[in-house]
């Protein structure tokens, strides 16, 4: 099946580009209170991993979270996920988005393990990236979270902020991936990945942007800043 060609979700006008003597006070505010961050998806090993993250496109993690558990029960290696076919998978995925594509890549990705790599997930992007249903974003988690690659999986979240607070501005997916593996300072690369989605998923929301409440917000480009909420008025008695 075709991969999708990634593009850049809608956003407002990005903000002035960070300075580079601001990007590195700015990802270890944000670190502070989880400086080894980790994926929330559910998994024990490669394979699963990779399961997971193909599951999780256009889909939240606490969804994929919610049918992985008993997927993976029934299907803990590429060759029983094969046998297990697109139809066997679909009926264990149908609370995620997009199940019925996603099982039959699972399916057909899996059958490739099997025989082009001994059941093992490969390592290397190309070889990732030749797998149905794998993508760059997606193999660029797998390769961060597996195997220690100084990689950056650019979602909606990181899309956004790289704009928003202007450590990264760019029109689209692959620009802001760029300009991050490019400004970062390289000890913080990888885990940057993880700190970014993460600020992105609980502070520096979508649609309104916790700034009140952001650890790293004198470096921070975007303006203005979102005030905190006022208080609603005690009822007089």
């Amino acid at each position: 099946m075709p991969k999708a060609t990634p593009t850049a979700p809608a956003e407002p006008k990005p903000s002035p580009r960070m300075r580079q003597a601001d990007i590195r006070p700015f990802l270890e505010a944000i670190a502070q209170s989880n400086p080894e961050p980790e994926t929330e998806l559910l998994y024990t090993d490669h394979f699963s991993l990779l399961c997971a993250v193909v599951m999780s496109a256009q889909t939240t993690d606490a969804a994929v979270n919610k049918v992985t558990p008993a997927l993976f029960a029934k299907a803990p290696t590429p060759a029983t996920m094969a046998a297990l076919g697109a139809e066997g998978i679909g009926t264990m995925i149908k609370t995620i988005g997009l199940w019925q594509a996603k099982a039959r890549n699972l399916a057909a990705l899996a059958q490739q393990l099997v025989e082009h790599h001994n059941g093992e997930v490969p390592g290397t992007r190309e070889a990732l990236e030749a797998l149905p249903g794998v993508g760059r974003k997606t193999a660029n988690v797998v390769l961060n979270v597996a195997f220690g690659h100084p990689t950056m999986a650019v979602d909606t979240h990181i899309f956004r902020l790289g704009n928003r607070t202007g450590i990264a501005p760019g029109k689209n997916v692959r620009m802001v991936e760029d300009g991050l593996v490019k400004r970062i300072p390289p000890d913080l690369l990888r885990h940057s990945h993880h700190w970014l989605i993460l600020h992105g998923r609980y502070i520096c929301k979508a649609r309104t942007p916790e700034c009140w409440r952001c650890p790293a917000t004198q470096w921070c480009r975007f303006r203005p800043k979102t005030p905190p909420p006022t208080r609603p008025k005690s009822a007089k008695a």
